[in-house]
């Protein structure tokens, strides 16, 4: 038996090939189902199956161009009802796979239909365990998610079913079993995810707060629970499309892939209120970009952050890339559900600039800089990474205003202010300076390279006492 993890880093996302015998299973696929397609081809096999561990939230999964495509089997497991043809599989139950086998664990928890499968060599071995988003490496699957969906659900009530699940149906198996979970660190799917992506069981039984042998069910649920940030806005709408269905993806850039003369892309993006969304680099960004437009570099974490920032994904969008990114750009919006890009700008951010329309630069300060612009009067300095981020380190006399509730937040500032963002790297304060740029904020300036950056000039830092966050 073949296991094949197929990682995507942007989503942290781990989808999974398993092959015997002529006969391929795919478990959690991305949208873009060409590179299954290719594996199975290469390896003169037949896609089978296509099994969803659970309705996705953080992505919109490829389940129905692979059954479009190839005729496989969509299995999920007890309880979930789809609207579209799929087998709901019993507790137990035994799927064959060439020489293999693949049963199905009801494991409920992350959500009610959560669903383990147990990987089964030709010679009975149990070699893995495809665990979704029950359990991670060095964490559990928060169980906040699903009362988004089904308002009767208490994530207190999903936690407790979590914690029989783990330790009635997975922690009794075998401690050399693998465990192939759905993501990895950086997902916002758990809170405390290693930057491994496979390890046994038994050594998780060690590692993992979530697996403590002595660990009460009430001490597990206000662990699980305890410092979880908020979703991002389009996770339940995600689930959503994962539940209800969606269009295909060769559809969605059919209509996406237009190039717009600049004339067409400004009459496009008032007439439908689209958001203008630049893909480019923070750097190429802050040089010369349209006004109006927010900044979210292809170059990160781009759909989860696209998901985050623009909060309905139905949201009309209208594109500037660098040419030959276009694609690339609307096949990882539609890994998130924004599916609605109406165009792209012809000859990308040149040809605005040679049209002699106004545009918005930004200033950006560099690290040896950061001390004496820190000196000047009035300056407000604000750190928009994530609350365990800031309370880890961050810079003396820093507000915390995270990206992730930066919309709601910037009200609060006032326009008239001089503000000075970081971030880790530089990704994300270009986008919050995007944002505040939008809401007539002028005096905005960001740190090339963020608290990385600053580190290397010995900037002193601070561990977190007390929260400054403007709410």
């Amino acid at each position: 038996m073949k296991i094949q993890q197929i990682y995507t880093n942007c989503l942290a996302h781990a989808a999974y090939y398993v092959e015997s015998n002529g006969e391929v299973a795919i478990f959690d696929p991305l949208r873009e189902v060409a590179p299954y397609l290719e594996m199975a081809t290469a390896n003169n096999a037949q896609i089978r199956y296509v099994f969803e561990t659970h309705f996705h939230a953080d992505f919109v999964s490829g389940h129905l161009d692979l059954q479009l495509k190839t005729g496989a089997q969509i299995i999920y497991g007890p309880t979930a009802s789809p609207y579209f043809n799929a087998v709901t599989a019993t507790d137990g139950q035994i799927f064959k796979l060439g020489d293999a086998m693949i049963k199905v664990i009801h494991t409920p928890g992350h959500t009610l239909e959560s669903t383990c499968f147990l990987l089964i060599d030709k010679n009975g071995k149990e070699q893995g365990l495809i665990t979704g988003d029950t359990l991670f490496i060095g964490d559990v699957g928060r169980p906040d998610l699903a009362q988004h969906v089904k308002a009767d659900l208490t994530q207190e009530k999903l936690a407790r079913m979590l914690y029989d699940s783990l330790r009635d149906k997975i922690m009794p198996l075998d401690d050399a079993l693998m465990i192939y979970p759905n993501h990895g660190a950086g997902s916002a799917c758990g809170k405390k995810m290693s930057q491994k992506r496979t390890d046994t069981l038994g050594n998780q039984k060690l590692l993992n707060y979530a697996l403590r042998a002595d660990m009460t069910k009430s001490e597990f649920v206000k662990e699980v629970l305890a410092g979880l940030a908020p979703p991002p806005s389009y996770f339940p709408q995600n689930v959503l499309l994962n539940m209800q269905g969606y269009a295909h993806l060769h559809k969605i850039l059919e209509t996406a892939l237009v190039e717009l003369e600049v004339r067409d892309f400004v009459i496009t993006a008032i007439k439908n209120k689209a958001v203008i969304l630049d893909t480019r680099s923070a750097s190429d960004y802050a040089l010369a970009a349209i006004p109006g437009s927010v900044n979210i570099g292809l170059d990160g974490a781009f759909a989860s952050w696209v998901g985050t920032v623009i909060p309905k994904i139905d949201t009309p969008i209208v594109l500037v890339c660098n040419e030959g990114t276009q694609e690339e750009a609307v096949t990882r919006l539609a890994r998130v559900g924004f599916d609605h890009c109406l165009g792209i700008l012809k000859g990308g951010m040149n040809s605005w600039i040679n049209s002699d329309r106004p545009l918005r630069k930004t200033r950006r300060i560099a690290p040896d800089q950061f001390i004496n612009e820190l000196r000047k009067q009035g300056i407000t300095l604000l750190d928009v990474r994530k609350t365990s981020e800031f309370q880890s380190q961050h810079i003396p006399g820093a507000i915390h205003m995270p990206l992730n509730q930066l919309q709601d937040d910037v009200v609060t500032l006032d326009p008239s202010g001089n503000y000075l963002l970081y971030c880790v790297g530089g990704y994300r304060s270009m986008i919050a300076a995007s944002i505040l740029k939008n809401h007539k904020i002028k005096n905005v300036e960001d740190v090339i390279g963020g608290i990385n950056a600053l580190k290397s000039e010995h900037i002193p830092l601070t561990d977190f006492v007390e929260p400054t966050t403007l709410l």
